[in-house]
């Protein structure tokens, strides 16, 4: 019986020990909304959102998904160090008229839970 109950107060102290690096932490460098203002018609516009990495270890950005095909995301593949400027890059295609409000959920170091950029904009 106590080695039950000392089992089932050490199961879950296993886990948190798997995970080699921490939460990876950022700090965006401007607002995690982008507004383009008016842009013409067909006319892609595109926009750098800038982080410094604030871990204590490099970070990687595994994944960008936007939230439709409109919206193009580009990211380096390559490490960011404790400290370093990483960048993402979002192009919106300005192929439908009026407003328009998008959002781009940035995943990094194979976290479950996204960082959330948003684009906003009137094409004309």
């Amino acid at each position: 019986m106590v080695f039950r109950i000392l089992l089932l107060f050490l199961f879950p102290f296993c886990f948190s020990t798997l995970s080699p690096q921490g939460e990876p932490k950022v700090e965006w460098l401007s607002e995690t909304t982008f507004d383009f203002g008016n842009i013409p018609h067909h006319k892609p516009a595109k926009h750098d959102f800038r982080f410094r990495n604030i871990s204590g270890e490099p970070i990687v950005i595994d994944n960008v998904r936007p939230s439709c095909g409109c919206t193009v995301p580009d990211w380096d593949a390559a490490a960011v160090p404790p400290d370093s400027i990483g960048l993402v890059s979002i192009e919106y295609d300005a192929r439908d008229l009026g407003y328009f409000y998008k959002k781009v959920k940035v995943y990094f170091n194979g976290q479950r839970r996204a960082e959330v950029l948003y684009i906003e904009g009137w094409v004309e």
